[in-house]
């Protein structure tokens, strides 16, 4: 199958990089944000074109896909996406940022009470993230909104027996503190996995998924890179974060899915491992990761 290696896949525009070479396997995206626009300056006109980015994304071997909302809008959103396509589930959640906004303008239980509603109400909602906390973007002043948040979605988690979908940004000693507190569910993943081979080996102790995302594919990420040589083949997965942290070769432009297979070839070649088996493992660890197939 020969692919054009200039411009974007059909139906889509802008800043779109060009398709890669398909995988031997599907793979499932167990972590992207269809909605979210990156900002004014992508070259692209009124709203993502949902169709055209999950027929761009299962060209290539990405057929399934999980998307992610953060805020009320993103995961009323997020379900109405998984009820309207077969290839999406749903993962709500108020992402750890957005917490301490809301706690301060006394809204946080209602939210909360509505990421419960939404979670325990519709069967395509998988997931409970991505909640956690972040230490970059938020101070000092919004931590116990963060805390209070994160404890609240593991609770969730828990009761309805979702996926707990972990954002740990500069956080990770405090995240597992909140998780060794609060007790983990039966299953969770850390989304974008940023930490070293240490702190993997201490998820992994404590029973996570750790998912990688484009950011392995990145010179300087060599700790990173280690981390993923050290996981077991069944407790690893992929994803993109779209419309972020876009591979190489293509860092800078805007993500998506059909992008995934830059990121695989990625981590077979850091894993040693052959291209197809690991393709085939990354779909099977999703499916057990969020529940079963879909």
């Amino acid at each position: 199958m020969s692919h054009d290696t200039t411009t974007p896949p059909a139906g889509l525009a802008g800043d779109r990089p060009p398709a890669p070479e398909p995988l031997p396997h599907p793979v499932v995206d167990n972590h992207c944000h269809l909605d979210v626009r990156r900002g004014t300056d992508d070259g692209e006109d009124g709203p993502v074109d949902v169709e055209a980015l999950l027929a761009a994304a299962a060209a290539v071997g990405v057929p399934r896909i999980v998307q992610i909302g953060c805020d009320l809008p993103g995961a009323r959103w997020a379900v109405e996406a998984a009820t309207t396509h077969d290839a999406l589930v749903a993962g709500v959640a108020l992402h750890p940022n957005e917490a301490p906004l809301l706690a301060a303008a006394g809204r946080l239980e209602e939210a909360l009470a509505e990421i419960e509603r939404l979670a325990a109400s519709h069967p395509r909602v998988r997931a409970v993230g991505e909640t956690g906390l972040d230490t970059f973007r938020t101070g000092e002043e919004g931590r116990a909104a963060q805390v209070a948040s994160f404890a609240a979605h593991i609770d969730l988690a828990k009761r309805l027996d979702k996926t707990l979908v972990i954002h740990d940004r500069d956080a990770h000693e405090q995240v597992l503190e909140v998780l060794d507190v609060e007790g983990a569910p039966e299953r969770w993943v850390m989304h974008c996995f940023s930490g070293d081979a240490d702190f993997a080996r201490r998820c992994l102790d404590r029973g996570a998924y750790l998912s990688f995302a484009g950011t392995v594919t990145f010179k300087n990420a060599q700790p990173l890179r280690d981390a993923l040589a050290v996981a077991p083949q069944d407790r690893i997965l992929v994803e993109t974060d779209a419309p972020y942290l876009t591979p190489t070769p293509h860092r800078g432009r805007l993500n998506a899915s059909y992008l995934v297979p830059l990121t695989v070839r990625t981590m077979a070649q850091t894993r040693g491992e052959d291209l197809g088996e690991l393709c085939a493992a990354l779909d099977a660890n999703t499916e057990v990761a969020f529940g079963g197939a879909w």
